[in-house]
């Protein structure tokens, strides 16, 4: 099972303190310039640390990692599943 499946079942199981972070997430992140465009691949220690950026992100916004990732992924897909 990969980063994106493991947390995606984490979450489904009520974990909300990490992220899903798939293409939608990361494309924010990267419109808003927050993480480099480089074309690199999603490995585990970047899983990581985007993980991690986006925690900073919603401890300043007073939101939940889980709450923030679920607005991310709308904004790109403005579906809500689940």
């Amino acid at each position: 099972m990969g980063w994106k499946e493991a947390s995606h079942f984490l979450r489904n199981v009520g974990y909300f303190d990490l992220a899903i972070i798939d293409r939608h997430i990361l494309s924010n992140l990267r419109e808003h310039g927050v993480i480099p465009d480089d074309g690199k691949g999603l490995t585990k220690r970047r899983y990581l640390d985007y993980e991690r950026i986006l925690l900073r992100i919603a401890d300043d916004l007073d939101m939940t990692l889980g709450e923030l990732d679920l607005y991310l992924w709308y904004r790109k897909t403005g579906k809500v599943l689940k």
